[in-house]
């Protein structure tokens, strides 16, 4: 067994989902900004949390309007999402830059990408100041998907399709191969008997 080595606290915690998120409520303040720092944090009712620097652009859009948009990215956007990332706002209009379309969203002012195959509409329940960053945490309100990766067979979404794009200690990468379903380690196998003799299911 390899030895363990101890280094500083540090967030270590990948892959990451690449979300580029959008706010802004009138034309004029449209913006765009790449996070890495988002995820999952409630079900009943759905949720998800954000962190932005107070000193980004697009964290006083946020705070102002109470809400945004997570669209997620494709390899296609993988050179917008990172351009977004590293220019601000106060001096592009990133939308224009990037050659990306401004749609409407179902419940929101703020604008959804086009490009991107799902858009997740979020309202502002709560902010957190952490250090760094400012977290909101807020409530998903309606949700988009392009109907071309819908699977005709089973209506089901297949976000596989559409190259999703995950960020890893500084880099972007695309997924991997399938590794099983989850609850794989515990289902029984379908048209085997369970065998007495040594318990193979």
């Amino acid at each position: 067994m390899s030895k363990k080595i101890e280094w500083k606290p540090g967030n270590m915690l990948y892959p990451l989902p690449v979300a580029m998120v959008t706010c802004g409520t009138k034309p004029g303040d449209y913006n765009i900004i790449t996070i890495a720092w988002t995820g999952t944090i409630n079900t009943n009712p759905p949720m998800l949390s954000i962190s932005v620097r107070e000193s980004r652009h697009s964290y006083k859009l946020i705070k102002e309007s109470g809400e945004f948009v997570v669209n997620l990215t494709t390899e296609n956007l993988v050179k917008a999402a990172d351009w977004c990332g590293v220019r601000s706002g106060r001096d592009y209009n990133k939308f224009k830059e990037m050659k990306l379309t401004p749609g409407k969203a179902s419940k929101l002012d703020t604008p959804l990408i086009e490009e991107s195959p799902v858009n997740i509409e979020c309202k502002v329940k709560q902010e957190i100041k952490l250090g760094s960053h400012s977290m909101f945490i807020a409530e998903v309100v309606a949700v988009t998907v392009d109907e071309r990766y819908l699977d005709k067979t089973t209506n089901k979404f297949d976000l596989r399709q559409t190259n999703p794009v995950s960020y890893l200690h500084g880099s972007y990468y695309n997924m991997g191969e399938n590794l099983g379903k989850f609850g794989f380690s515990v289902r029984k196998k379908k048209g085997r008997k369970k065998n007495m003799e040594n318990n193979e299911i």
